[in-house]
């Protein structure tokens, strides 16, 4: 079951990201204007890269839950929200730092980020 819980968890995380990249790359156009990246439509070869992405942060997100004991609601969005914390965030404000990436860039992945791990979170714990 755990195999089906992270194919229905990528394919979902993939289109929830792909919906809010749409809706928030114009308030990135806005807030930043010359300085945002035009990403244009993304061929199929870059659909598939992050369908495979995807399917990986699920698939590591089950191996944890499923080793630390933490598969199930609401377990499982604690242990998402840690996650968040620990690795995107923390790469983000790097980013912000040492790359000179906007902050306003930053907050629209964290924000992807965020709703992707969660919604990895909750796929896995209902089909636990």
């Amino acid at each position: 079951m755990i195999v089906a819980g992270i194919a229905v968890a990528a394919l979902a995380a993939f289109v929830l990201s792909s919906v809010y990249y749409v809706l928030l790359s114009p308030v990135e156009q806005r807030a930043l204007g010359d300085r945002a990246l035009d990403r244009g439509k993304p061929g199929p070869a870059k659909v598939v890269a992050e369908l495979v992405r995807t399917a990986v942060v699920a698939a590591g997100f089950a191996w944890i839950a499923d080793r630390a004991e933490l598969l199930a609601l609401p377990a499982s969005l604690t242990l998402a929200l840690v996650l968040w914390l620990a690795f995107p965030v923390v790469l983000l404000t790097g980013s912000i730092i040492w790359e000179r990436v906007p902050w306003q860039t930053a907050a629209i992945h964290a924000g992807d980020w965020l709703l992707k791990l969660v919604l990895v979170a909750v796929v896995l714990g209902l089909l636990h």
